[in-house]
């Protein structure tokens, strides 16, 4: 009887260890596009019916992600920001990194199309002709991975974008939709967002397909050698769970509209 006691008080400690470890969610900080294409709701319930992990996101631009990964405000980041991701780690702030899925970016705008850069095979070019006119572009303007790749085309185009037509919303992708909507304005989006959104829109989807334009994600650890309180078990495994091939199916999946959102990275 005495050694059964010990047997059951082993596995009740055991229990609760285990409990003890998953009851705080794991915090991930991820972008703004990637919560609103719906993914998220896809893939982190599979996840913890996998694992019994819960995931508690902060959705917010890339910038603000990865410096909630340098604060240790986060266990686990997803971002798309391939060269801002790299110096994170570089920089000591976050380990296991892998590049899991892709989509791209494209620019949208008035359906009357008034730049008349629909078709216009080069993204540099169709911004050259906004600037021209210039017609109202609204920004993102908060640092995230999307702000971040409309810098760097405007840099490619040769075009330091200011003025009254240049607006830095300083929001949200699906708020700047919206608002790029009601202002008759163009706008770089993600593919997924702008699924999620264009039936609430006055817009048309009118420049893609240009190299330019590829928009690859990624998921990394924060490192617990820089935050020794960070949730790092958990982190690396929903990492590896994101590159398992039964994840990777689901990304690969996933519609709106009829349409893919995201192409899987790892998947055989």
């Amino acid at each position: 009887m005495f050694r059964f006691t010990r047997i059951l008080f082993a596995l009740i400690l055991l229990w609760a260890t285990v409990f003890a470890a998953h009851a705080a969610p794991l915090r991930m900080a991820t972008t703004t596009s990637t919560q609103n294409s719906g993914l998220l709701d896809l893939l982190l319930p599979a996840f913890q019916k996998k694992s019994g992990i819960e995931v508690h996101v902060i959705a917010v631009g890339t910038g603000k992600a990865l410096k909630m990964g340098r604060d240790g405000d986060v266990d686990v980041v997803m971002v798309h920001a391939e060269s801002a991701e790299k110096k994170f780690v570089e920089e000591g702030y976050g380990v296991d990194r892998i590049q899991f899925m892709y989509n791209d970016f494209v620019l949208v705008g008035p359906k009357s199309d008034p730049a008349g850069i629909k078709g216009e095979k080069s993204v540099t070019d169709a911004l050259a002709a906004i600037n021209k006119q210039p017609i109202k572009f609204v920004s993102r303007g908060d640092d995230s991975g999307t702000h971040k790749k409309e810098r760097s085309l405007w840099a490619a185009a040769d075009i330091q974008p200011a003025g009254s037509w240049y607006i830095e919303a300083g929001q949200g992708m699906g708020k700047v939709l919206q608002m790029a909507s009601e202002l008759d304005a163009y706008t770089l989006t993600d593919r997924g967002t702008w699924l999620a959104y264009k039936d609430k829109l006055d817009m048309a989807l009118l420049n893609a397909g240009d190299v330019k334009l590829s928009n690859p994600y990624g998921i990394i650890a924060v490192d617990p050698k820089r935050h020794a309180d960070t949730n790092y078990a958990d982190a690396k495994q929903l990492i590896d769970w994101i590159g398992s091939q039964e994840a990777q199916q689901l990304i690969k999946d996933y519609r709106l509209h009829g349409e893919p959102l995201f192409i899987p990275l790892l998947l055989n």
